[in-house]
């Protein structure tokens, strides 16, 4: 019996998250230097979140078997059939 897709772990399809832990909001604001220590961590700025979309390019997919079946040898034809050798 197989697990559901739902049930699922693994990081091939991590959801986006639009709530960030404390910690790591205050990451995020050390890195534009917007957090000093000092501060207390009540009352923490909000940060958003952008959601980054990767679009796939057709071009570079279409180049890579082209150049792989261009770079092999070509497969020979098949025999003829039986049938085809009589109609000659």
């Amino acid at each position: 019996m197989s697990i559901h897709s739902s049930l699922r772990g693994g990081g091939k399809g991590k959801k986006h998250r639009s709530v960030l832990k404390r910690y790591e909001r205050l990451k995020i604001l050390k890195d534009k230097k917007l957090w000093s220590e000092e501060r207390s961590v009540l009352g923490i700025p909000k940060v958003k979140m952008q959601r980054l979309k990767v679009k796939k390019e057709k071009a570079a997919e279409a180049a890579v078997p082209a150049s792989a079946g261009a770079a092999g040898p070509e497969k020979p034809a098949a025999p003829p059939t039986p049938q085809a050798v009589k109609a000659q």
